[in-house]
């Protein structure tokens, strides 16, 4: 058996997709180690996997969340960690380092020990059709603060002064390409993926047991279920909860809302047959859903395709309105704007999402794709066979 480290960024985006995987990996046989902050300790241990903390406790978001500020984050962050990543990694000698897409710590780590990297897509894969954020572009530098282009180039000179970054892209650190590429979404939600070469192995969503939540009503739920949520990393506005509750309270059954870090009884008084909890069970919500309003996360995304839900997507930033744009192509379910959201608009396109069997009927064709791309067992097995036929490149001597 081999042993195999995860190296991730800190966000429940890009971890969550990936402790099926490493927990499928462990019950093969192999030895995982992931390097991870301290916010998801206990959830990668319940995998069996190895855990080794980051230096410095648990990494803020960039601020502001621009595609200059993550650049430049990516790679101050890199400098800081490489030295105890690699010190961790030569302990445990791996065969295989798998790292998101975004982390450069990773990417750098394994070239420096001249370990075989395989790269986690949890977005979306980059292409014509679908550009990264972080690509070289005016969009890039646009809304800049003054100094963080220079502080940028400055840490980007001190990465490649260290290490080993010839083959790590100059700008585009959201879009670190391995020559596995694991992408966990299916080929026809992709956009575009008809240009991508082999590497890219379209997966579909790592969906994974979960912990049961005795706590939430999941049997009593009365059709049709309706649920909403803007995913759980920001503060979302009380106000826009509040309306799609009371938007979509006469339409449904039961309707769901996930506040996340927002109070929840900072909506103020509901209609009874809402329920607005932090958090809820998503998956078996899902299964019961007739309709999701969502911020368009590509996990949420995934999650309710792979339950056949029509969705309602409120893109809020960062890859959402790339991933609401492919839900509306694909007549999946329709988007609106944030500032478009009033009782009467959502109202009305959740009715249309409701009554039109068109939604429900895309959104099932898109369910059969993703179940039949493989989910976790699949990138499980594409990490094994890279595994058997990958060569170690040329070890690195630089300075640590």
């Amino acid at each position: 058996m081999s042993t195999i480290a995860f190296l991730n960024i800190a966000m429940h985006g890009r971890v969550n997709p990936t402790l099926p995987v490493v927990a499928e990996l462990v019950r093969r046989g192999h030895t995982v180690t992931y390097h991870t902050s301290p916010a998801f300790r206990d959830e990668i241990e319940e995998t069996g996997a190895a855990v080794h903390l980051y230096p410095g406790g648990d990494q803020p978001l960039p601020d502001p969340p621009m595609p200059i500020t993550l650049v430049d984050g990516l790679v101050r962050t890199a400098i800081r960690l490489v030295p105890a990543v690699l010190t961790d990694l030569r302990r445990a000698r791996p065969d295989l380092i798998v790292h998101d897409n975004a982390c450069v710590w990773g990417a750098v780590a394994a070239r420096e020990l001249g370990v075989p990297a395989a790269s986690s897509y949890t977005t979306f894969a980059f292409n014509r059709q679908v550009p990264s954020p972080t690509r070289a572009s005016l969009d890039l530098l646009r809304g800049a603060r003054p100094g963080y282009f220079g502080s940028f180039l400055r840490s980007r000179w001190q990465l490649g002064r260290r290490f080993d970054t010839h083959e790590l892209p100059v700008f585009d650190l959201g879009n670190i390409r391995q020559p596995l590429n694991l992408v966990f979404t299916s080929r026809a939600f992709q956009s575009g993926a008809e240009d991508f070469d082999q590497s890219y192995r379209f997966v579909g969503p790592s969906i994974g047991a979960r912990p049961a939540d005795p706590s939430f009503p999941v049997d009593e739920l009365r059709g049709p279920v309706l649920y909403a949520s803007l995913g759980t990393v920001f503060n979302a506005d009380p106000g826009l909860l509040r309306t799609f509750a009371t938007a979509l309270a006469p339409l449904g059954g039961t309707v769901i809302v996930s506040t996340g870090q927002t109070d929840p009884a900072a909506l103020g008084p509901l209609s009874a047959n809402v329920i607005a909890r932090r958090f809820v069970p998503q998956p078996d919500v899902l299964a019961r859903a007739a309709l999701f309003v969502t911020h368009g996360g590509m996990n949420s995304a995934n999650e309710a395709l792979y339950a056949g839900v029509p969705l309602l997507v409120v893109p809020q930033g960062a890859d959402q309105p790339l991933v609401a744009r492919r839900v509306v192509e694909l007549g999946a379910g329709l988007s609106i704007r944030t500032q478009d959201v009033a009782e009467d608009s959502v109202r009305a396109l959740a009715r249309r999402l409701l009554e039109d069997p068109r939604f429900r009927a895309a959104a099932s064709t898109l369910q059969a794709a993703q179940h039949e791309a493989g989910g976790y067992r699949r990138a499980a097995d594409e990490l094994e066979r890279y595994l058997r036929e990958a060569r170690p490149v040329t070890q690195h001597s630089g300075a640590e």
